[in-house]
């Protein structure tokens, strides 16, 4: 594959995967614009895992003690860590099942238009900051229930429709229900750990059933590797600043990005 390409589409899922402003759309609209052929599923996974190994390095530590927590669940033990992990687990069947359902129907490939992102891209970016400037702001995510656990759970199940944003709408939720900027971001960036284990997997489940692609291993280590640094780079400037500069500059690029959108689709 041609490494603008490869450099193109790993800085595009380092950068987005994290951000309120929807990875599935930034990587849906470069290959409809410019022509591109389908990345195949090597990319896919190498993409997915280079984001993965970035959210759990940069979160070690709430990683850690959820899982130490899971372990002292089954033991039926109630401290932080069982709590964290119990809320992880409540939020993640609800995307999982869904996305099944969306992808063996077919669906998922028939709602990935450039006008239903450019709406999607307004909607939910206007309903993010009003989430932000509305919500009390002062919950952290130790006083997280396991009903809040679960309507971010639903709310997750919007971002299969692109251009939604998976953290966008999830940091929405939070928001809505009281909690601070950075634990609703934190919490958020914790529930992606499940959803893009399980996407790799499903991608070398669809590579071992066939080749990978025009790709190649060193094409997918590439990308792998810018992946994993820029969406490290992404995680810790967001988590850095997210409490001082809000979601009003996520929601003015989502408008602007939107409305340029609605004008490409119109002109062409």
């Amino acid at each position: 594959m041609d490494i603008l390409h490869l450099i193109l589409l790993a800085l595009i899922q380092g950068l987005t995967e994290f951000l309120p402003v929807s990875s599935s759309a930034h990587l849906i609209l470069p290959a409809q614009v410019l022509g591109w052929q389908d990345q195949g599923p090597l990319i896919d996974v190498m993409a997915h895992f280079g984001t993965l190994f970035a959210v759990l390095l940069y979160f070690r530590r709430d990683v850690g003690t959820a899982i130490v927590g899971f372990f002292d669940l089954v033991q039926r033990k109630l401290n932080v860590g069982s709590v964290l992990a119990l809320n992880l687990i409540l939020a993640t069947p609800p995307a999982l099942l869904v996305g099944a359902a969306l992808h063996f129907s077919g669906i998922d490939e028939m709602i990935r238009s450039p006008l239903l992102i450019a709406c999607t891209f307004i909607i939910f970016g206007i309903i993010l900051w009003i989430a932000d400037i509305k919500g009390a702001r002062t919950r952290s995510m130790d006083t997280m229930t396991w009903k809040n656990a679960i309507n971010m759970g639903l709310a997750q199940t919007l971002a299969l429709i692109p251009g939604t944003s998976r953290s966008g709408i999830t940091m929405t939720a939070a928001l809505a229900m009281g909690f601070t900027r950075s634990e609703s971001a934190r919490f958020s960036m914790l529930m992606s750990i499940p959803i893009i284990a399980v996407g790799g997997v499903f991608s070398m489940i669809k590579l071992a059933g066939g080749d990978g692609g025009a790709a190649g291993l060193s094409d997918g280590l590439i990308v792998a590797a810018l992946s994993f640094v820029t969406a490290y780079a992404a995680i810790a400037l967001f988590m850095k600043w997210v409490a001082k500069i809000g979601m009003f500059p996520f929601m003015v690029y989502r408008i602007v990005a939107g409305l340029a959108l609605l004008l490409y689709v119109v002109m062409t």
